[in-house]
């Protein structure tokens, strides 16, 4: 019998329907956890605890504050807020991070967390430096039912969907661990009311340069099959008073859930990266089955009717080099002729393919790949040849999926005591 907090989800992949949960796990202490929550939700959880509506409207914007624009998880260091309450609210609430079970770190500098949630479930983060940008590869689920045949992920059944919480926990803890938070002291001068477009404490401190610039929903997980949970996370990632990341540097990726397509764009509004690999029904039917129910006509229509997409905001084609399989100068042209068809507004990111154990695909040739960039870039389109990152940690693309299932929680604990005692 499922429980209340979880529903049937009718969606492809190893078992239809799905259910999925949708309930934050209730923790062990009787505490609510904050980390998620945008402004209304914070004041509701205190209204519900029983301060006035004045005083919860207050307190939301405050904790609002501390918790996104500063970073603060230790109710005692909020400054602003009266001694009596700290205690109170550190009765009532807790401010969460993801547990981290193991955290890597590659040779060319990209970092992968394998994350653990209250209900032990276990999922993956990716943080990639560029000179001029730190990406950060979010996970929306644990898990994935979209089966990709060239996805490490996709051999991994569903187990649930990431909350609000976990999803924007993510960008709290790389934050946490590049120490990007803003330092200095803040003026306690926060007795009244502020006007919401107001900055009251800019005067006091200024934030450090950051390393983490973009968000892309690449990570474990279909994030169009979590909407509801992607697009609370990601508004608050957005919120001005808070982590205040633009829209524009934010790409959410897409297997080609058409019927959510519309709604992502009224509702979130960021940029778009379309996971394509492939432009004919055969092959595209293999690689992403997904195809079988939404096809590449029905999704590159549904890509032209994409209202934020224009020649500033281009839709992003994911496509995965797979050796004889969908590399040929044919195929390139075949993907020109599309991208002319519907007049998209397009570039193409040209992944090598990046191996795992057990896959039955090959890389293309560097030869065969670059041929088909320039096949694209002669027509007008611009087809840049990722670079892989990670490849060492299995952080590249294609290639997370929960370490937990690889090594024991005992292995993990000794490969970390003994990481501990080599650093002395």
């Amino acid at each position: 019998m499922l429980e209340s907090a979880t529903s049937l989800m009718p969606i492809p992949g190893h078992v239809d329907p799905v259910p999925v949960p949708r309930a934050i796990t209730p923790r062990e202490d009787g505490r609510q956890d904050l980390l998620g929550l945008d402004k209304a939700g914070i004041r509701a959880l205190l209204s519900a605890a029983g301060l006035d509506e004045k005083q919860a409207k207050l307190r939301a914007k405050q904790l609002f504050h501390w918790l996104y624009h500063r970073g603060e998880t230790d109710f005692e260091k909020m400054t602003d807020l009266g001694k009596p309450l700290r205690p109170w609210l550190a009765e009532r609430f807790v401010v969460g991070r993801p547990q981290v079970v193991e955290a890597q770190l590659s040779s060319d500098g990209t970092r992968k967390w394998l994350l653990r949630s209250d209900d032990g479930q276990d999922y993956e983060m990716v943080f990639i430096p560029d000179a001029d940008r730190g990406t950060l590869c979010v996970s929306s689920q644990v898990g994935c039912t979209l089966n990709c045949r060239f996805c490490h992920t996709g051999t991994m059944r569903l187990v649930r969907n990431l909350t609000p919480g976990e999803i924007v926990g993510q960008v709290m803890l790389a934050r946490d661990a590049l120490g990007e938070w803003p330092r200095g002291n803040m003026a306690s001068n926060m007795s009244a009311v502020v006007d919401a477009d107001e900055d009251e404490d800019a005067p006091q401190y200024s934030p450090d340069g950051r390393m983490l610039t973009n968000i892309v929903m690449m990570g474990m997980g279909e994030p169009l099959y979590n909407f509801e949970n992607v697009r609370d996370a990601l508004k608050v990632v957005m919120d001005g008073e808070g982590l205040a990341l633009s829209r524009r540097r934010i790409t959410l990726s897409t297997s080609g859930v058409v019927p959510m397509m519309q709604r992502a764009a009224e509702e979130i509004g960021v940029n778009l990266a379309v996971s394509l690999h492939a432009v004919t029904k055969e092959v595209r039917d293999e690689v992403v089955p997904l195809n079988r129910k939404y096809g590449i006509e029905e999704l590159l229509q549904a890509c032209a009717d994409y209202p934020k997409a224009n020649n500033a905001r281009r839709i992003t084609f994911e496509y995965v080099m797979l050796k004889d399989k969908n590399d040929s100068d044919e195929d390139a042209r075949e993907l020109v002729r599309l991208i002319r068809k519907y007049k998209l507004p397009a570039k193409v990111n040209l992944i090598p393919f990046n191996p795992w154990p057990g896959t039955g695909y090959e890389c293309s040739d560097p030869a065969r790949i670059r041929r088909f960039s320039e096949i694209i870039f002669e027509s007008g389109i611009s087809a840049p040849v990722r670079t892989p990152r990670g490849r060492d940690i299995m952080a590249a693309c294609g290639q997370l999926k929960s370490a937990s299932e690889k090594k024991s929680r005992a292995e993990l604990d000794r490969l970390a005591d003994e990481k501990q005692a080599a650093l002395g």
